[in-house]
């Protein structure tokens, strides 16, 4: 007899690209369009059209205007009149929940969903997240963190199976993780430089915080995030508004972001906290007691400078860390955000704005697996 061989490999296909309608193809680029233009509708679409001149994207069945209506039907866009009693055309809820989602899904898109809705800490003890480790029955463990299956296993390598026998020294209890909660502050700079030089930051910036926005709604629900904006001063958007942020001609009061960070934080009665910053520009704007602007945007002024050191120093008496993503990479503007950091205790990353979600993420990951004594 021929004796049969399996064998393992690869076997190597034609590419084939998902089969999407045209709704659906159309609609990934609109609502990448729609974030670039902070939510106006008519030059996403103004943009779209110039998009199927060059692309093709449409055809003769399935138009543009075809497209459009599809969105009003669906229930993405919807005709509304201003104040003014000018009419227009506004995306709804249902987009903008349409493009966080998209944010989530193309930076955290590798994720495996936990529908515990919680992390973990690092301290074992009775919890509620199972580890796969397993130690002995000790008088006062609850009877439902017993495991059946191992403990019948012991009982039968122990006694044996003719006669079935358990007893208090084959039972194990499954090791399990304290669930913690997160208090996160995300700090997003909108001042000029953040569309200076011909680069586009503000975009990637809010993109992330609405992918983290989506990711905290979604896996880790008893967390909180809450999102400012800092420029001449800072002040809290929601969620919804993400998508229609847009730069101002602002300087960069970071002392103004982070004691309204500090603020909202204190106000949580989470015992892990952390604000998030995300930066491009040196800090160059402070508001004085009188309510007068002290404004330098020559180099590194000391006197906000030594304001910002304050401040991370306030931040670490609270226990609150801060992460810096500094998206410019100047040497002196680097000097200075390593010092701020020493003087918080906390981290700081120096990138472009490529991987900057993938980082956020990760880090708060991180930190959302340390226990932070308050």
């Amino acid at each position: 007899m021929k004796k049969t061989i399996h064998k393992k490999g690869f076997v190597f296909q034609v590419f084939e690209a998902e089969n999407k309608s045209p709704f659906d193809t159309l609609f990934e680029i609109f609502k990448e369009l729609i974030t670039h233009t902070s939510g106006d509708f008519d030059e996403a679409i103004s943009w779209l059209r110039e998009l199927d001149k060059e692309y093709k994207l449409t055809t003769a069945e399935y138009t543009i205007d075809n497209f459009i209506e599809d969105l009003k039907k669906k229930g993405y866009i919807k005709d509304e009149i201003d104040k003014n009693g000018s009419g227009g055309t506004i995306i709804t809820a249902k987009t903008e929940r349409a493009i966080r989602q998209q944010a989530l899904n193309n930076i955290f898109g590798k994720l495996k969903r936990n529908g515990s809705g919680s992390h973990k800490s690092k301290s074992l003890g009775t919890g509620d997240e199972h580890t796969g480790e397993f130690r002995g029955y000790q008088f006062g463990d609850a009877l439902d963190k017993v495991s059946i299956t191992e403990s019948l296993k012991n009982a039968q390598i122990n006694h044996g199976i003719g006669s079935f026998n358990l007893t208090e020294d084959d039972l194990v209890v499954e090791e399990t993780l304290h669930k913690s909660q997160m208090s996160t502050v995300l700090m997003i700079d909108i001042s000029h430089s953040m569309i200076l030089y011909g680069e586009d930051r503000i975009t990637p910036a809010k993109k992330v915080a609405m992918a983290l926005a989506e990711l905290i709604t979604t896996r880790y629900p008893k967390d909180t995030l809450d999102i400012l904006v800092f420029g001449n001063d800072a002040w809290l958007i929601e969620i919804k508004d993400l998508p229609y942020l847009k730069v101002g001609p602002y300087h960069t009061n970071t002392v103004a972001g982070l004691q309204l960070a500090m603020d909202v934080l204190r106000r949580k009665r989470h015992t892990n906290k952390q604000i998030f910053m995300i930066t491009d520009g040196k800090p160059s704007c402070l508001r004085m007691p009188d309510g007068q602007y002290y404004k330098n945007s020559m180099g590194l002024d000391e006197f906000i400078v030594n304001k910002c050191y304050d401040s991370a120093q306030q931040a670490r008496r609270l226990h609150i860390p801060i992460t810096t993503f500094m998206i410019a990479k100047d040497p002196y503007l680097t000097q200075f955000v390593q010092e701020f950091t020493k003087a918080n205790q906390g981290k700081a990353f120096y990138t472009g704005l490529k991987g900057l979600g993938e980082m956020i993420f990760e880090d708060y990951e991180t930190n959302r697996k340390k226990r932070i004594k308050g």
